[in-house]
């Protein structure tokens, strides 16, 4: 026979770890200063301009 749970403490146990989770990633998210935020910015505005350099044209292919 299985562990006897109480299923109001293991939903509130649940919600506690999600809240947690949560805010874990708010914390990567939101909690950089403003240098990092725009380094970051910064660096996916390069890395979106090299893809789109080496794109081939629709003209080309045809």
């Amino acid at each position: 026979m299985g562990e006897i749970v109480n299923l109001r403490m293991a939903r509130k146990r649940k919600a506690r770890d999600d809240a947690a989770r949560d805010a874990e990633q708010n914390r990567i998210s939101y909690g950089r200063t403003k240098q990092e935020r725009e380094l970051s910015e910064a660096e996916q505005l390069l890395a979106a301009k090299k893809l789109e350099a080496h794109r081939r044209d629709k003209e080309q292919t045809e």
